[in-house]
């Protein structure tokens, strides 16, 4: 297996330089450029253009990648000329927000839904199995934005039991127990949103998986041997049922850490979604390039994920 993680990393990289070119394109075909936020009537039309020159605006495009490809190899992404500071050390406080709401999303989307996608499929047409199916379309129906901020104004501004904005409150000391105990506090609202809104996908396959197990010779043939039903359950059908989860928890994990535009930007949580809408808005080519270039290499590592976690789920399947 580890020849094949090698390989699918190795084939990573032409994929990478492809994308890097079709990103490096589409950045520079957007109108306007940073400087032109810039211009007022009291702006120097001369200072300008000689920020532009500077930067290299008005270099050939093959020039201007290769600078830029080579200094993103080298961890240098350039400067945001928006936020004033360079766009690796913004994007890493970034992404250590993001990662946060994450790793909290993904532990409790998990826990809601393999519960609940087991139990349905266990219990089919039961009071049970109908609430969890109802639950399931009416959180597939509901728009991110809609359900962000419904929470936002019944838990955040009605009732007032969780923050609205941020991610710590500014009166607490990095390092100290008050200080991750608020940032939990701050990310319990987003989490919880966005676990749900996540919900939907794990519970319908894991239902669906489970009630097809039920009817297959292996389980018949347990039962004819008089092993419990509970045993069947954990041994063979919950195992068999987690293969379609795993074949997307890649997609999953690293879909939650390229960040939820919506969400982030809701809730005004500053990861690298509500980050990328921003650059956009000001037209920061130096940190949309370099969010949109990691974005894509978290779909790339999100598919090999996937595929290690099903080699490790079942050991029959080999990825190739």
């Amino acid at each position: 297996m580890w020849k094949t993680i090698v390989r699918r990393v190795l084939i990573m990289i032409p994929q990478l330089f492809v994308l890097s070119l079709l990103i490096f394109w589409l950045a520079k075909l957007m109108p306007g450029d940073p400087f032109t936020g810039m211009i007022t009537p009291q702006t120097d039309a001369n200072r300008i253009e000689e920020l532009r020159q500077l930067a290299g605006f008005y270099d050939p495009w093959y020039v201007q990648y290769w600078n830029w490809i080579t200094n993103a190899l080298q961890g240098d992404f350039g400067d945001s000329y928006a936020f004033k500071d360079s766009v690796a050390t913004l994007i890493g406080g970034r992404a250590l927000n993001t990662l946060w709401l994450a790793l909290f999303s993904v532990i409790l989307l998990y826990l809601i839904a393999i519960p609940l996608g087991i139990f349905a499929g266990r219990f089919q047409n039961s009071w049970f199995d109908k609430i969890t199916v109802f639950y399931s379309f009416v959180s597939y129906a509901i728009p991110t934005f809609v359900l962000g901020l419904i929470f936002l104004f019944f838990f955040g501004y009605t009732l007032g039991w969780f923050p609205t904005s941020g991610t710590v409150d500014v009166k607490y000391d990095p390092g100290t127990w008050a200080y991750y105990k608020d940032k939990i506090y701050h990310l319990i609202l987003p989490g919880v949103t966005f676990a749900i809104l996540g919900t939907t996908t794990v519970i319908q396959y894991l239902r669906s998986e489970v009630i097809d197990s039920k009817t297959q010779d292996y389980v018949k043939t347990a039962r004819s041997k008089g092993v419990p039903m509970q045993k069947i359950y954990s041994k063979h059908i919950f195992r068999n049922s987690l293969l379609p989860i795993a074949a997307f928890i890649g997609f999953t994990i690293t879909g939650l850490l390229g960040g939820s535009i919506f969400i982030e930007t809701i809730f005004g949580y500053p990861g690298m979604g509500q980050l990328f809408i921003q650059s956009l808005g000001q037209r920061d080519y130096s940190v949309i390039t370099a969010l949109v270039l990691l974005f894509g290499f978290l779909s790339l590592l999100g598919s090999l994920i996937s595929d290690i976690v099903m080699s490790i789920v079942d050991p029959r399947i080999r990825i190739d």
